[in-house]
């Protein structure tokens, strides 16, 4: 058990790593387009025919998670956001939720990964 903790530690630190050179990538590209990179969307309530949902992208330099109210005859509305430096944004999605990062780094690297 124990040196599977250490094996551990390097391969989230690894991990942590390749998501930051990924997301660069995607600062760059947004950079290049001017169109930020979806990383997720997550319907968080719907109700009728409005939903409340997280939009998590990428923009130069940054990481920006938004919770939007749209839908029906709703102007949509912005709640809550989060700005993340990109060095910071992967240990908070790894924080967040496991399943929700290698969802994203699956992404990311179809995207920008080179292999």
């Amino acid at each position: 058990m124990r040196g599977a903790r250490k094996r551990q530690v390097p391969l989230d630190s690894w991990q942590l790593g390749r998501m930051e050179a990924l997301l660069r990538s995607a600062s760059d590209a947004v950079a290049k387009t001017g169109r930020p990179v979806v990383l997720y969307r997550q319907t968080v309530e719907e109700q009728d025919e409005s939903h409340e949902e997280i939009v998590c992208t990428v923009a130069e330099g940054h990481v920006v998670e938004q919770q939007v109210t749209s839908g029906g005859v709703l102007v949509p509305e912005f709640g809550a956001q989060r700005v993340y430096p990109i060095a910071q944004y992967p240990q908070a999605a790894l924080e967040q939720s496991k399943e929700r990062f290698s969802q994203t780094m699956d992404l990311l690297e179809s995207m920008f990964g080179s292999g």
